[in-house]
């Protein structure tokens, strides 16, 4: 059975990761564009804030692997898989979890990114970066009233479900975290039907 929590203060945790002004994501998607981004290089735009992401290793990869199998078996029809894929969010953010469920299929987003009113569910897998995901990220999702949100903790082998969003307010957090152990399965739902459950220690080993 799942513990509970309750949701920590917000950060923000990413500022020690970031550069030396704001952009809009206009500026940002140009800088991409003309190739002063490249696609693949590890930054990502948070609240305005261009964010260098964190270093991974093999935990962090395993378990982005684990469940990118599990997640493409269970979607449903109606629903598609992305891994490691820009959504776009109303904060000035583009963050990139390294899993997301999201409604449409492979065709839907060939000239855009998710928006968050067809995001279900959205995965970020923790180690060093446990602090900015656990909370600029959980506010940032929170706020663009994304419905559920993992962190795969693969430091302490847990994962950590994040629901009921408080949608765009100061404060803006997550209402519930319910905590699942090594030994116990996480509930897959989308639009509030469960789709299936993955257990804790496939994940996070």
């Amino acid at each position: 059975m799942p513990t509970t929590t309750t949701a920590a203060p917000p950060g923000p945790y990413y500022m020690a990761q970031t550069t030396f002004r704001k952009f809009t994501l206009d500026e940002y998607h140009k800088m991409i564009e003309t190739g002063v981004l490249m696609d693949g290089e590890p930054y990502e735009l948070l609240e305005g804030n261009l964010v260098h992401k964190m270093s991974r290793g093999s935990p962090h990869d395993t378990a982005i692997q684990v469940l990118t199998k599990r997640f493409v078996r269970l979607v449903p029809p109606g629903w598609d898989y992305r891994g490691q894929s820009a959504i776009t969010l109303p904060s000035g953010s583009e963050p990139e979890p390294d899993c997301a469920l999201v409604r449409g299929d492979e065709n839907t987003y060939r000239s855009r990114h998710p928006g968050p009113g067809e995001v279900g569910l959205v995965v970020e897998v923790s180690a060093s970066s446990l602090l900015i995901d656990r909370h600029d990220k959980g506010r940032i999702y929170a706020e663009s009233g994304i419905p559920i949100y993992w962190v795969v903790n693969v430091v302490e082998k847990v994962i950590e479900v994040y629901t009921q969003p408080s949608g765009p307010i100061a404060t803006a957090a997550y209402a519930k975290c319910d905590v699942f152990a090594v030994g116990s399965d996480v509930p897959v739902v989308l639009d509030g039907n469960t789709i299936g459950t993955i257990a804790v220690a496939d994940v996070v080993g």
